[in-house]
């Protein structure tokens, strides 16, 4: 259930420059197929649009003084580009709002990341449970941010680094489903594989591993290992994922079967569930698990 997208567009240029040329970097356009989002980044652009033409100015005259370029107000005024959260502080105070546009900042934030990452996040968020096998590298929940930057980083084609930036974040946000009240039940399965890939670098593989240790010691989390030597089980096929929900409902995703659609009907989560149940038996329990990435990490 991994997300991302991207494009190649060069940055850096596009929201500081003042001139009437500048070009959009990815991560900041709206996605037309977003309609909740759309809707929201489109919201924002009216009124940032009737608060300067209240103050009588135009949009050049705008655009000098927050330091962005004619077009890209043109653009965030018509619902086309999601404002930095930098530009609506500066508007707020060349327009005189009084903290009434920079506290749009919180519904922009909402629909910043792609749809996708949203929906994964809100399941998650309402999830009490949690069971995860992971056949190739770690579990998004579970990544560094240099862990995470490394993989977008490595993606061909290549991510513009702003993009790359932005689907780091996206992933981290979801991070938050650790510090929730109640704690849902969160469970992991990684293959031992992905505990000796140093993905960016030694420093970044030794701070991952630490961090697989200080989550597989939370109470309400149990992180397990599949060990190389086992032969064959029935993770072989790709990633499964099981979300249960306070109502009773659930619902799973498996690359290896239902041609990898998210299902809810009770038959095809059974089938899920026998197989996560089959690996975690066949895989290192939470104690041995730790205690092999401490081992891991002691030989890095």
């Amino acid at each position: 259930m991994h997300v991302g997208s991207g494009a190649r567009v060069s940055t850096g240029e596009a929201d500081a420059g003042c001139g009437s040329g500048e070009t959009d970097e990815p991560g900041w356009e709206v996605d037309p197929d977003d309609e909740p989002g759309a809707a929201v980044v489109a919201t924002v652009g009216r009124q940032i649009k009737a608060w300067r033409e209240s103050v009588g100015m135009r949009a050049g005259e705008f655009g000098a003084a927050i330091g962005y370029g004619e077009g890209l107000v043109y653009k965030v005024e018509g619902g086309k580009r999601i404002p930095r959260p930098e530009f609506l502080d500066k508007a707020d105070e060349v327009l005189g709002a009084g903290g009434k546009i920079a506290m749009m900042k919180g519904d922009v934030a909402e629909v910043r990341y792609p749809k996708k990452v949203r929906d994964l996040a809100g399941v998650e968020a309402r999830s009490v449970e949690i069971a995860a096998y992971v056949a190739h590298g770690l579990h998004g929940l579970l990544q560094t941010p240099g862990h995470a930057r490394a993989l977008f980083e490595a993606r061909q084609p290549p991510y513009s680094q702003d993009e790359v930036e932005r689907m780091v974040a996206a992933r981290m946000a979801r991070q938050v489903i650790f510090d929730r009240l109640p704690a849902p039940a969160l469970g992991f399965v990684q293959e031992e594989s992905a505990l000796r890939r140093p993905i960016g670098g030694v420093a970044e593989w030794r701070r991952q591993l630490g961090r697989l240790l200080e989550i597989g010691r939370l109470r309400n989390v149990t992180l397990q290992v599949m060990p190389t030597h086992r032969e064959a089980h029935p993770g072989m096929d790709g990633d499964i994922t099981v979300l249960k929900f306070t109502d009773g409902t659930a619902v799973g995703r498996s690359q290896g079967a239902f041609n990898g659609r998210p299902v809810t009907d009770a038959k095809q989560l059974r089938i899920l569930e026998l197989r996560y149940g089959i690996i975690r038996a066949e895989a290192l329990d939470p104690r041995e698990s730790l205690a092999l990435v401490e081992k891991v990490l002691g030989e890095t």
